[in-house]
């Protein structure tokens, strides 16, 4: 896949520089402590590779239209970059194409922004075709507001008339008409990938388990809890976006019967748009779930504001994240507090009807969020009579699987049961055994 820059960066240990800016002109990563960010674009930067040799926070009273940072600081900066002989400089913030072109300039490196450097990661680890396309998309989007008159060897052959076009001009065109054909095949056959995994979801909407999606900013903890609670093996490393891809995979539940638990990709404050736009087939899983996970470091300096960003995500999603009733609060990683912060964290949990405390390296808590996840999974079922043919045992067998049958009584041929079951499995009781759509609840 090509990448924005045509560089394998994973090939390459490159050094490189990164600057956080902060203060009120910086946007809104300034709800975030400036430390936090700019570790956090360290670990963004090892994630393809980079040795990061030199990082650092800026304040930004006010942004320079031309180079973002003040002169100043472009110029202090012009020497160690020399010295030091980095070749990638970070920006973790939003440049525009002509502060990207002018910082590298001066800087006589590679000059990337937050956009760009996480698009880097997702191109390097998708592995599924539709995790490929989806990162092409994005990074051809981007690539295509990177293109800028910076044909001026060329532009000088236009002469004094002040004529419009020229070579350069003519150039970037050619450029975009390639970007935007190559989008429009990438469009359709996400088109394709995406009516299949339409396929897909009606057949789990047809299986008779009930759907709970993890989600979290990235680096939380989701894949190592999903190992821990399916005993599956998906890549789990201390490392942001080590999970592009989602995987499902079946959980037994304490009380007995089992649900699918999915695992998504994490979030990221500042996550683009255009990238969430390429994503959203994939992250639109999460609205196909019974109840969401939401998996949170909870010993992250950041966790509060790593929350906001999860649930600003999740309401772009269309999640209703203001009534939150099917959303469950993972507090993970309490293996790494002292005693002092496990228990604020224990009481913090404690006093929250939907949190659990837990730790997905040891287990522990575990079961309770399992248990947590079927209390909220029962709080939506409802009981309804049904009358069925007694000889009819695929059907009974299918409904005591499916659903908790709370009373029989045998009579003439017929079984008739009060079931407790969950909205999908309603619907699919509805259209198995024809019933109508208003099927009354029994009386409780």
């Amino acid at each position: 896949m090509s990448k924005p820059d045509g560089h394998d960066w994973a090939a390459e240990s490159r050094r490189a520089l990164i600057l956080h800016p902060h203060g009120k002109a910086a946007g809104p990563a300034r709800r975030r402590l400036p430390e936090a960010r700019l570790e956090e674009a360290a670990g963004l930067a090892a994630a393809i590779g980079l040795q990061v040799v030199r990082a650092e926070t800026v304040t930004l009273a006010r942004p320079r239209p031309a180079t973002l940072l003040g002169a100043g600081k472009v110029d202090e900066l012009r020497a160690p970059i020399a010295a030091e002989e980095i070749e990638v400089a970070i920006i973790d913030g939003q440049l525009t194409p002509i502060q990207q072109r002018n910082l590298e300039r001066a800087w006589n490196c590679k000059v990337i922004d937050r956009t760009g450097l996480i698009l880097e990661i997702f191109a390097e680890r998708a592995r599924t075709k539709e995790g490929r396309l989806q990162v092409e998309l994005a990074q051809l989007t981007y690539q295509r507001s990177r293109l800028v008159r910076s044909w001026t060897h060329l532009e000088r052959q236009r002469g004094a008339l002040g004529a419009v076009g020229g070579p350069g001009e003519t150039q970037i065109e050619a450029d975009r008409r390639m970007i935007d054909d190559r989008v429009v095949r990438l469009r359709r056959e996400l088109d394709e990938v995406t009516r299949t995994r339409e396929l897909h979801r009606k057949t789990r909407r047809d299986a008779p388990y009930p759907v709970v999606a993890l989600v979290g900013y990235t680096n939380a903890g989701k894949s190592t809890l999903f190992n821990r609670l399916t005993g599956a093996e998906v890549t789990a490393q201390d490392q942001l976006f080590a999970t592009l891809d989602p995987t499902m995979r079946a959980v037994g539940m304490p009380g007995g019967g089992r649900i699918i638990l999915s695992d998504t990709v994490g979030f990221v404050s500042d996550l683009p748009t255009h990238l969430v736009a390429a994503f959203r087939a994939t992250l639109e899983e999460v609205l196909e779930a019974d109840v969401i996970v939401h998996v949170r470091d909870i010993v992250h300096a950041d966790s509060e504001a790593q929350k906001d960003d999860v649930l600003d995500v999740l309401a772009d999603l269309g999640v209703d994240v203001a009534a939150r009733e099917a959303i469950v609060e993972v507090y993970n990683k309490i293996d790494l507090a002292g005693p002092d912060d496990r228990q604020r964290v224990a009481n913090q949990a404690a006093r929250t009807p939907l949190a659990v405390a837990l730790s997905a390296i040891t287990g522990e808590g575990c079961e309770r969020l399992l248990e947590l996840i079927g209390r909220r999974l029962s709080l939506r079922h409802q009981v309804v009579e049904l009358t069925i043919d007694a000889g009819d045992g695929a059907t009974l067998a299918w409904l005591y699987r499916v659903g908790e049958v709370l009373e029989r009584e045998d009579r003439r041929g017929t079984a008739r049961l009060l079931v407790s079951l969950d909205p999908a499995n309603l619907g699919r009781v509805r259209k198995r055994l024809n019933l109508p759509d208003d099927l009354a609840a029994a009386a409780e």
